[in-house]
């Protein structure tokens, strides 16, 4: 490769990844406070004391692969992104550009340790220089970086939990029939809404026409207070407006000018559930998926675990499972925080010839959650380690620095 074509190759990959860092500003945040920590590290590295034992050397970046994965692989305590970011910030402006292919190297050097996508050479501490061939290849990188965890876990969650007042859900439009008055509708059946007094559904510019479906408001109860937090609504699926209320004006037997009501037409779609009359519709969010940055919450937080998304009869959620917090926007908690699971210990009757006497067994560590929805006073994470079933009244709690 002439010098011309690799500066010009240069050139071209340096406007890539400055297009590609601007594309992903929005959906991908990086806090101020998680970019400064990454510059101060990028400056040496982290202890080595800081490096999982089994830390490798080098390691090629594979499909399915996931930001969390590769921070517990290189760190102790994997929720420290912004240190695995900083290894990595001399060479790669964004932490969610990281791609399948690309090798990763460790650095250690006088008790410190840097993560990079290029070898350094000898006791110089330049980069090695890697001769590549030309080649052509067309694939999307917005598609292909990293995420942070497995999408299709969380994904789903984005649009289904929805935690409202206790009014929402009354005041939202409602299924009053389906065409052919059947009780349970599904996909591809068309039903009538109505919205409320005073508001009726109506397709016109700027209004919502896509909507999701929900019944069942369920009260999230503090489980240390027994505070009512929000109510969290059941998802059935989804409805695409067809036509909306209109109202005919006419003249009735005695001469005198009547109005009707006519409900909105609207056609059911990805049904989770069976719907039926009296479900409610909610306008649906724009589709969206956040590369979370995982990170310790700024501050001390004690949180418990207020439900397990799912199957009312579950007891345990385990590894890969949703659960509600008692905590959210307002107490401080953003997306990616992470969170270690305490275990409640329980209490036994230790029995002791004809003495008996409760004992208290203690709370244990149990793993880490990581917080990827947020709302006022709840948020739904992640459990993404777990050595035993995690359960309502839980403790969650800022991991031990």
């Amino acid at each position: 490769m002439t010098a011309f074509a690799t500066a010009r190759a240069w050139t071209v990959g340096t406007a890539l990844i400055a297009a590609l860092s601007a594309a992903h500003a929005q959906p991908y945040p990086v806090t101020e406070a998680q970019r400064s920590a990454a510059q101060q590290v990028a400056q040496q590295g982290v202890p080595v004391g800081e490096l999982a034992p089994n830390a490798p050397d080098s390691y090629t970046v594979r499909r399915g692969d996931t930001l969390w994965g590769i921070a517990g692989m290189y760190l102790r305590r994997p929720w420290r992104w912004p240190q695995l970011w900083g290894m990595n910030l001399p060479s790669i402006a964004n932490p969610h550009l990281i791609y399948p292919g690309q090798v990763l190297y460790l650095d250690k050097r006088d008790g410190y340790a840097r993560l990079g996508t290029a070898r350094m050479a000898g006791d110089s501490g330049e980069p090695e220089t890697v001769r590549i061939s030309p080649r052509s290849r067309s694939e999307s990188l917005a598609d292909a970086a990293l995420p942070t965890l497995q999408p299709h876990l969380i994904e789903p969650f984005l649009a289904e939990p929805l935690v409202v007042d206790a009014d929402t859900l009354l005041l939202a439009p409602r299924i009053i029939a389906t065409t052919d008055q059947r009780v349970l509708m599904a996909s591809g059946d068309r039903a009538y809404v109505r919205g409320p007094a005073g508001a009726p559904l109506l397709k016109d510019g700027g209004l919502p026409r896509h909507f999701r479906l929900f019944r069942d408001a369920m009260a999230l109860k503090d489980p240390v207070t027994g505070e009512v937090l929000g109510y969290e609504a059941k998802y059935l699926g989804n409805a695409e407006l067809i036509e909306g209320e209109t109202t005919l004006e006419g003249v009735d037997s005695s001469g005198n000018t009547a109005s009707q009501n006519i409900p909105a037409t609207v056609e059911l779609s990805k049904a989770k559930n069976e719907m039926r009359a009296g479900d409610r519709l909610l306008p649906a969010p724009a589709r969206r998926f956040i590369n979370y940055a995982p990170h310790a919450p700024a501050s001390a937080v004690q949180a418990h675990v207020v439900s397990l998304y799912g199957d009312s009869a579950v007891r345990w959620a385990a590894v890969n499972q949703v659960i509600a917090i008692n905590k959210g926007i307002s107490d401080g908690v953003d997306e990616g925080t992470v969170l270690e699971l305490i275990s409640r210990g329980i209490s036994i009757v230790d029995k002791t010839g004809d003495r008996k006497e409760v004992v208290q067994l203690p709370s244990e560590r149990n793993g880490y959650a990581m917080v990827f929805r947020t709302f006022d006073r709840v948020s739904y994470a992640l459990v993404l380690e777990a050595r035993r079933g995690v359960e309502v009244g839980d403790t969650l709690l800022a991991p031990a620095p």
